[in-house]
């Protein structure tokens, strides 16, 4: 039907219909068309506002991080013994951090399905199986190859060296097109050409019938005699946009789609995982490293697109290696020095080459009540992934060493600046603490996975809680390990399958 703020409604919102969908993001926005178009009435419910893409895709850099991030992309995952702080960043916008990916797509790893089949009681998840739904979302998204062509010299650099050292990257697909490599796809595409799913999937399903409401914040599930039934929660319409005016949705069925972070706390306040050891914990987050290197020539690796190849080469080692190049003044900012000499080393921004490289862990993290509404999200580092950092950094240095960077910049704080050749190499990372390493995160998986039985799982193969009957959760959450690649269209995947699978039950009355 429409996209509604609710901030702009005065007293208690109560509302009804078929099913209620707790996040615009990725999962949410999928169950939710799918739905909508079936013919259900679909309620969307969004923490952030609706920014539609005319109004995002001007903003500058600053202002993006302000009005569509959460938290200003300050976000942080605590450390507990040796580990690294991680910078986890996502959206707080209708669309939810799809908005601010880099559109990379890659389908679910056959190695990680017969994992889920072989240890988590996931018969059902074969490559066979998910093929349709892969497909209707590739179609959906638009999910395309990035030409050669459009490649930044960061990347074709960093290309020279693997090749020199044995390997090659191979081409990145992504939900774009018309791309015209503008570098700022995390930062809401000017272009309007990455189809996130403010653009290619929630007008479909508000065209459907489908209402959309943001500035919602969502608290708690509605049971009534073990079945859900709606959810309850504040709208975001008291002073300066806080909590304000009480929220109540009666549904048929109730979906969260609030991402590992956010979904595990409306689980636990709705007394659904009592039984489960895994509630909120295990979380895995693909924690990601960057390296800078410094070249003679002129790089000026913000022209192309921001992620445009990738490796597998170190796959073995627990590594995928991804191209990455954010903004300049994103760059410039982290620059290492102070004063003059963090002024000196912005300076050489055009001559600076970027690579990135995300390892496959274990799962650290774990999802906690706080004092407010907020969870507090702590990341213990499994001792079978600190060898994988060392041989990601170091893998990522020699690429570019090999390519005849003058200087390398690893992700480390306190360097006063770059590493030579042999410094770089007499550098022992495995001695180094782990608190020194700068580490970013935008995949937050695994804190409600689906599996076979209560104890090991929150929610079965089809989403459905094993605690409360018609409560579905779609998003990242249920996945029960990390993947190793970018989750974007694996959670869309996921997400499609589980809608065709309401879609078969009728829905209930209240």
């Amino acid at each position: 039907m429409s996209y509604l703020s609710a901030r702009d409604h005065r007293g208690p919102l109560i509302l009804d219909c078929d099913v209620v969908v707790v996040g615009s993001g990725a999962s949410g926005a999928v169950v939710a068309t799918e739905l909508a178009e079936s013919g259900q009435r679909v309620i969307v419910l969004e923490e952030g506002a609706h920014v539609p893409h005319a109004e995002y895709g001007k903003m500058r850099v600053s202002e993006s991080l302000r009005h569509i991030w959460r938290d200003g992309g300050m976000t942080i995952a605590i450390p507990l013994g040796d580990s690294p702080a991680i910078n986890v960043t996502m959206g707080k916008v209708v669309g939810g951090s799809s908005v601010l990916t880099g559109g990379v797509c890659f389908r679910l790893p056959g190695r990680i399905l017969h994992e889920w089949r072989q240890h988590h009681g996931l018969p059902e998840y074969t490559e066979a199986s998910m093929e349709e739904a892969t497909q209707a979302v590739e179609r959906h998204c638009h999910v395309e190859t990035v030409p050669v062509a459009m490649r930044s010299r960061a990347t074709t650099l960093f290309d020279e060296g693997a090749r020199k050292r044995g390997f090659e990257l191979q081409p990145m697909r992504r939900n774009t097109k018309d791309c015209k490599g503008c570098g700022r796809c995390n930062f809401g595409c000017p272009e309007g050409a990455k189809l996130s799913v403010d653009l290619s999937y929630l007008p479909r399903g508000v065209q459907a019938g489908a209402t959309v409401y943001s500035h919602c914040v969502v608290n708690k599930v509605l049971s009534r005699g073990g079945r859900a039934v709606g959810v309850t929660g504040r709208i975001l319409n008291g002073p300066n946009g806080t909590l304000g005016s009480e929220l109540t949705v009666h549904a048929r069925r109730v979906v969260l789609a609030c991402s590992a972070w956010y979904t595990p706390l409306i689980l636990e306040r709705s007394g659904v995982g009592k039984r489960s050891k895994v509630l909120g914990k295990r979380m895995t987050l693909h924690p990601g490293f960057r390296m800078m290197a410094r070249f003679d020539e002129d790089v000026r690796g913000w022209h192309g697109a921001m992620q445009s190849a990738f490796s597998d080469a170190f796959e073995e080692a627990g590594a995928t290696l991804v191209s990455v190049f954010i903004p300049p003044s994103v760059i410039a900012a982290t620059m290492p020095g102070i004063g003059p000499a963090h002024h000196e080393r912005a300076q050489q921004l055009p001559n600076i080459a970027m690579f990135g490289g995300m390892i496959h862990d274990e799962g650290g993290g774990t999802v906690r009540r706080g004092f407010g509404r907020e969870p507090i999200v702590t990341y213990r580092m499994a001792r079978e992934d600190r060898p994988k950092v060392s041989a990601t950094v170091r893998a990522l240095g020699e690429t570019y060493l090999a390519a005849g960077a003058k200087e390398v910049f690893p992700p480390l704080l306190g360097l006063p600046g770059g590493l030579s050749a042999d410094a770089f190499r007499k550098l022992d990372l495995d001695a180094i603490p782990m608190s020194r390493f700068e580490t970013s995160s935008q995949h937050p998986l695994g804190t409600a996975r689906m599996g076979k039985d209560p104890v090991n799982a929150v929610v079965d193969a089809d989403g459905r809680a094993f605690d409360m009957e018609e409560l579905y959760v779609v998003d990242g959450s249920v996945l029960p390990t990390s993947l190793g690649v970018n989750p974007q269209l694996s959670i869309m995947s996921i997400a499609t399958r589980l809608a065709w699978r309401m879609r078969e039950r009728p829905l209930r009355s209240l």
